[in-house]
């Protein structure tokens, strides 16, 4: 039997408490806190960068090393022999599914992208210029109202039942919501396409004539989807897991993650790319904007990150996607893809960013995919949106199938006014 290890804090009152060190099965020990309440303190930890909210066995990152591993596979190899629909069921299931498991999940999930006619009709309350996003949140909580079968949540098919809707309906909505925004007819799913064709057939088709899904072009938005399908305890999905630790139905658990991707700090970092190469213009103006970086004029989007300390893995098959899209649209020499080589070339051999450890993230390149692909800017925090609700669901059902979850309930460090009494309006 292996000996328990513990930490001992001691207080400068000279009361101490034994914490259990529990070891995953990758990265760093973690401090059980639970003993603290003996003491009467807890921990000061803002925005919880320090603090493992849960244990999870979906999502594994190493910023350090730049590793994402999705149930234990390197997303590098994900991205270059899966399909999205595969790595759904293996987020979903734990594993990668067999030949019959991946035809009956493809079948299951494209059997349920149709949505109820009244939902369809829920749109025409928004404004036509409404920000997709806000769309999305709205309508993807509504879906609690037409879905009363399946919101026992402790009732695993049930579970089961919901996480199929939200993977298959999600795409038809943020599709929609595309279509309302620029005024034109929604297009239907059909089921002869996988599951981004279908998604791009909504999004690009017309009624007028037949839509022919680009393969490079699919296979590009596929990649986008796969690299964005999880990414362990992140805002949204920290979200998630707090509005569904309360108990609520899976369809307002997923709005709710919606709501916290559609902050610019989050979910917008992509666009924010975007604009920057388009502020520079040129890469003739790359070495001046740089030093302008250094100088803390402007600010370099697309480079770093909260949690990876080293490359993004998700980077590099990001830029290459990035040129085979440009390449196969015949816009090799696109003017932001060649100004964001060459500020990604001058950044990575400039000492101050070798030093602070910038280097591109997933965000850098995907912006210009997406533009590529004829995605307007407006929709990318929904592409990944769509994107994310597996990864969403995922970390939800597992919370939820976990005996010991309870509802999340932070605590705080109260700095206010002590108590006071109440003076009565004449004398303030």
């Amino acid at each position: 039997m292996d000996k328990k290890r513990v930490a001992t804090l001691t207080l400068d009152d000279g009361r101490s408490v034994e914490l259990p060190i529990l070891s995953g099965t990758l990265g760093p020990d973690v401090l059980d806190l639970h003993n603290l309440s003996k003491l009467g303190v807890f921990t000061y930890d803002p925005a919880f960068f320090s603090t493992a909210s849960c244990s999870s066995a979906i999502t594994f990152i190493d910023g350090e090393e730049g590793l994402l591993y999705y149930r234990g596979y390197p997303i590098e190899q994900l991205a270059e022999k899966s399909d999205f629909l595969e790595v759904c069921y293996l987020l979903l299931n734990g594993e990668l599914p067999n030949a019959t498991q991946k035809a009956e999940f493809k079948s299951l999930i494209t059997h349920h992208t149709m949505v109820h006619d009244q939902l369809a009709r829920f749109f025409s309350g928004f404004r036509r210029d409404a920000h997709p996003m806000a769309v999305m949140v709205g309508v993807v909580g509504a879906l609690s109202a037409f879905y009363h079968d399946s919101l026992d949540i402790n009732n695993a098919h049930h579970r089961e039942i919901s996480a199929h809707r939200l993977l298959a309906k999600v795409p038809t909505i943020a599709a929609m919501a595309y279509k309302y925004n620029i005024g034109e007819p929604f297009v239907y799913p059909k089921n002869k396409f996988s599951y981004v064709e279908n998604f791009m057939s909504m999004m690009f088709a017309t009624p007028a004539e037949e839509y022919v899904p680009n393969p490079v072009l699919v296979r590009a938005l596929e990649r986008i989807f796969i690299l964005h399908a999880d990414h362990e305890q992140n805002a949204s999905t920290s979200t998630v897991r707090l509005a569904g630790s309360s108990g609520a139905n899976p369809f307002a658990c997923i709005a709710s993650g919606i709501a916290a991707l559609w902050g610019p700090a989050h979910g917008g970092a992509n666009e924010a790319a975007l604009k920057m190469l388009e502020e520079i213009g040129d890469a003739s103006r790359v070495k001046e904007y740089v030093q302008g970086v250094k100088d803390k004029k402007y600010k370099l989007m697309g480079f770093g990150h909260r949690v990876y300390k080293n490359m993004d893995p998700r980077a590099a098959v990001m830029r290459q996607t990035c040129y085979e899209v440009l390449k196969e649209l015949k816009l090799e020499n696109n003017k932001l893809f060649e100004l964001a080589m060459e500020l990604e070339k001058t950044a990575l051999s400039d000492p101050y960013f070798i030093e602070r450890k910038l280097y591109p993230n997933v965000d850098f390149y995907s912006g210009i995919v997406l533009r590529a692909i004829g995605i307007p800017t407006n929709m990318f925090t929904v592409i990944f949106a769509l994107a994310r609700t597996i990864g969403w669901v995922s970390q939800w059902n597992e919370m939820i199938a976990d005996a010991e979850h309870k509802i999340g309930r932070p605590r705080q460090l109260y700095q206010g006014a002590v108590k006071r009494d109440f003076v009565a309006e004449s004398q303030r």
